[in-house]
């Protein structure tokens, strides 16, 4: 593993987070500076940089990610009205945490990408 990152804190509960959903490899969250009313981060536990640093043994994980964002997004009753799921790959477009994250967005309209 490279550096430890705040994600990998959250993960080791050495860093407090208002966790929303866990299982044994993946971790939801809301997120500290929300840009929609539901702001929630899904994360694998396991330290992945970016979507560059994924291997074809991560596939199954990737899934269990969007499982859990689909888990969260029925929870919180986002699912009449629509949820944005975004995964930044890089700096210059705005991935701040250098560990693969998934932002679950919904509780406003939102524009099109």
């Amino acid at each position: 593993m490279s550096q430890e990152c705040i994600f990998d804190k959250i993960v080791k509960k050495e860093s407090p987070a208002e966790i929303e959903y866990e299982d044994a490899d993946v971790m939801a969250f809301w997120d500290v500076a929300p840009k929609a009313p539901t702001h929630i981060l899904i994360i694998p536990k396991k330290h992945i940089e970016s979507i560059d640093h994924i291997t074809e043994e991560d596939l199954p994980l990737l899934g269990k990610m969007i499982m859990a964002a689909k888990k969260v997004a029925e929870k919180k009753g986002l699912t009449t009205d629509g949820y944005k799921l975004v995964i930044n790959n890089g700096p210059g477009v705005g991935q701040t945490v250098p560990h693969l994250h998934m932002h679950l967005l919904g509780g406003k309209r939102m524009g099109e990408v």
